[in-house]
């Protein structure tokens, strides 16, 4: 039995009050991933953004808005777990000021000035000792390049390469890939039935029998 934590769903960036940068992310792969990993008899921690699903109640489950929200819920649990699915799309961007108040239409154009978000797998990446990290890289364009990008990058195992069809959707369609650039499955269907195949080759590559390989 392995101790995992998985980040799900989206974070928002205010820019005031009342408005956000977000994205379409839904959570449902982060649910079936912890529902999988349950069915396997792992302990699961969930770090989640704001989602309108419910995730299993085996399952621990933090509720987060901001990434930096994500990334410090992450690391005060990460030394206590053996692996990290990062499934989340946390938000890339935020204001570098914040607006106290509603920012009032004018006629004009609204000029926002946006700075990068801390990356949260790429953080615990760099911290970890000896746990496992399977990130997930959504991709419009040069996909295989720029997710053997991040794997590098944020130190995974592997990572999981998937389009922005998969947003809000209850479908998935990835591909798993490994360190050495090799493809370890190419995967089409359910949530559920990805989130279980995407355990299988965990499994096979990165735990055995509970322990770390």
């Amino acid at each position: 039995m392995s101790r995992i934590l998985i980040t799900s769903g989206p974070t928002r960036q205010f820019l005031d009050p009342v408005r956000f940068l977000t994205n379409a992310s839904s959570g449902q792969m982060g649910r079936a991933l912890a529902e999988e990993a349950l069915q396997r008899d792992h302990e699961v921690t969930v770090v989640t953004g704001p989602v309108e699903i419910a995730y299993p109640e085996r399952a621990e489950t933090i509720h987060v808005v901001t990434t930096d929200e994500m990334l410090a819920a992450c690391r005060e649990r990460f030394s206590d777990c053996d692996g990290l699915i990062g499934a989340a799309a946390p938000c890339d961007y935020q204001p570098v000021k914040v607006a106290t108040g509603k920012i009032a239409k004018t006629g004009e154009p609204l000029r926002l000035h946006l700075v990068e978000t801390a990356d949260v797998v790429a953080t615990l990446g760099a911290e970890r000792n000896a746990q496992w990290l399977v990130g997930f890289a959504l991709e419009t364009e040069d996909h295989r390049f720029r997710a053997l990008t991040k794997l590098e990058k944020k130190s995974c195992d592997l990572i999981v390469l998937n389009e922005p069809s998969a947003m809000n959707s209850s479908d998935n369609s990835v591909e798993i890939i490994d360190r050495q650039g090799q493809v370890a499955a190419q995967l089409t269907g359910s949530k559920e039935m990805v989130a279980r195949e995407i355990f299988r080759v965990i499994h096979e590559r990165l735990i055995i029998d509970g322990k770390q390989k």
